[in-house]
């Protein structure tokens, strides 16, 4: 389960993550977190950035990298909120061989086409939330 401290009940700010097993020749790491459960077709992108620093610890509240477009359309990151129930929050991590060159305004789709033919590795990590107040 996710905290609520990350969520849009709490400080709605990005969990810390833990990346272990960096390839060689690793010279960025990106990251979605996605929401399949959304009731928008696709589910809901709470969040990309890429050109991050191949480290092993992302420390919570990160803004460093380039932050990408939500779904909402808003830079950064946005924590979960599902209407009703419990939803599964995919973080994924990917390693890749190389820097991207994206607009501010990128898009997860866009990143993924991007980073294709540069993953060298890729992790997920899913968290579920439900809303304390339902």
């Amino acid at each position: 389960m996710i905290p609520s401290r990350f969520s849009c009940e709490g400080e709605n700010i990005s969990p810390a993550l833990h990346i272990e097993g960096l390839p060689a020749g690793t010279k960025s790491l990106a990251i979605i977190v996605h929401d399949p459960d959304a009731q928008m077709q696709g589910g809901v992108t709470h969040w990309i950035a890429w050109n991050i620093d191949p480290v092993q610890d992302i420390p919570q509240k990160f803004e460093g990298g380039t932050q990408g477009m939500n779904t909402r359309k808003k830079e950064g990151y946005m924590g979960p909120c599902p209407p009703t129930g419990a939803h599964h929050y995919h973080f994924k991590v990917y390693a890749l061989d190389s820097r991207l060159n994206l607009n501010l305004d990128t898009n997860e789709e866009q990143l993924e086409n991007e980073m294709k033919n540069h993953i060298l590795a890729e992790g997920e990590l899913v968290g579920l939330y439900k809303k304390q107040a339902q």
